[in-house]
């Protein structure tokens, strides 16, 4: 046996060779984790060359990931609260509502 090769050997009841295979394991999900992190900044970089809002796009999917009930919730509290401290305007009327204005000009 080759020293510093420890294959057999047991440590805490467990086998060196078994702790190498978790190892090696572990070294290759951090290289794909690597390489899948670097593939969503080139699509990053992709939307935003096609004038997308990155920010954005990073909170749409943190939106798609929630449950459409606890995400209507969370929307509906958000509202309130910012209705509640003037930060948000009330889109049924026609002085806060960009939209409606312009619509009643035309």
């Amino acid at each position: 046996m080759a020293k510093g090769h420890n294959s057999g050997a047991f440590y805490g009841g467990l086998s060196a060779e078994h702790l190498k295979q978790f190892i090696e394991r572990l070294e290759r999900l951090q290289e794909e984790k690597s390489n899948v992190t670097n593939d969503i900044k080139e699509v990053l970089a992709e939307s935003k060359g096609a004038g997308f809002d990155v920010k954005t796009l990073r909170e749409i999917l943190k939106i798609r990931k929630i449950e459409a009930s606890d995400l209507e919730a969370r929307e509906y509290l958000l509202y309130t609260y910012k209705k509640a401290l003037g930060m948000s305007p009330d889109l049924f009327d026609e002085d806060d509502n960009l939209a409606i204005k312009e619509t009643k000009k035309a």
